[in-house]
């Protein structure tokens, strides 16, 4: 595991932000880290980056106990921005790539890269109050990685950022994920936990809710649906132990009692010569799943 969350808990007054939470981040992994606004979230990555301590509990990066170190080896991109505005491009990367232990020779080298890779060499003299809101998001990103850190932190990364850029990003982050980075991913869009996580987290009043794989979690609250779609009109003189939940022009929708009747649906729809154009499994999505479990955690 690269991050290991024993028992931890975190007060201000008489609220309390994180209630007790354990999980563990397989190394190597994208996690998602999700929750509604107020979940407790923000104050658990706090506490992971070391901007806060736990009241109670323990964290562990890479196997150690998190302390002085643990800066230089998380990269953390805010869902607020803290850029200086004032400053260059060139001096601001230089500066906090500096505090995150780089040479300066070091610093220069990563910075040329980076730079080099999105194509922006010639932002080097710019201030950052004259860059857009999506040209700052790249350099946001840039200050996140440039030391290589082993656990990298992203708390929506893509706002502001057109569609382009968006999918530049995208492929950035996976390319760091192949190379051995881990990420914790923090984000409200369901679409995308799906797209880039293998591992999720749900947050909820400040306990994990819910926690695991993402295809094991998609599994465990599927509900039986098969959809069947076929060339012309689907046959209509079907058994009526199969249950039609959804009717459309070119296709079926069943609800099975379990999921092992879905080969003998298969086979009546053979056997009335329909000529079948797809047969799928419907699994929730991640936005269903996510209401869905926060209800029952209101309700208890």
């Amino acid at each position: 595991m690269i991050l290991s969350i024993q028992n931890v808990v975190k007060t201000y007054g008489d609220y309390q932000a994180v209630n007790h939470v354990s999980l563990d981040i397989p190394r190597g992994s994208v996690f998602g880290m999700l929750g509604p606004n107020g979940a407790g979230k923000t104050s658990l990555i706090r506490m992971i980056t070391t901007i806060t301590a736990p009241d109670e509990g323990v964290i562990y990066l890479d196997g150690e106990k998190l302390n002085a170190r643990t800066p230089e080896k998380i990269g953390y991109m805010p869902e607020e921005r803290g850029l200086y505005k004032k400053m260059k491009v060139g001096e601001h990367l230089m500066y906090l790539a500096q505090l995150k232990g780089l040479s300066n020779q070091q610093a220069k080298q990563a910075i040329d890269h980076w730079l080099t890779k999105f194509e922006i060499t010639d932002w080097w003299s710019k201030k950052i109050e004259d860059l857009s809101k999506g040209m700052q998001q790249k350099i946001q990103f840039i200050v996140t990685i440039l030391h290589r850190p082993m656990l990298l932190i992203l708390d929506e990364p893509f706002t502001g950022l057109d569609p382009i850029n968006t999918n530049l990003i995208k492929e950035e982050i996976r390319q760091l994920n192949e190379s051995g980075i881990s990420i914790i991913f923090s984000t409200h869009r369901m679409e995308q936990v799906e797209e880039m996580c293998d591992h999720i987290v749900l947050i909820n009043k400040g306990k994990n809710v819910l926690c695991g794989a993402v295809q094991d979690i998609k599994n465990q609250y599927k509900q039986n649906l098969f959809r069947v779609e076929v060339q012309g009109e689907p046959p209509s003189d079907l058994p009526e132990n199969f249950v039609v939940v959804k009717r459309e022009k070119n296709a079926l929708t069943f609800k099975l009692d379990d999921a092992d009747q879905s080969n003998e649906l298969l086979k009546i729809f053979l056997q009335k010569e329909a000529r079948i154009v797809r047969y799928e499994e419907i699994l929730p999505t991640f936005n269903e799943i996510f209401i869905r479990r926060v209800a029952e955690t209101e309700e208890g």
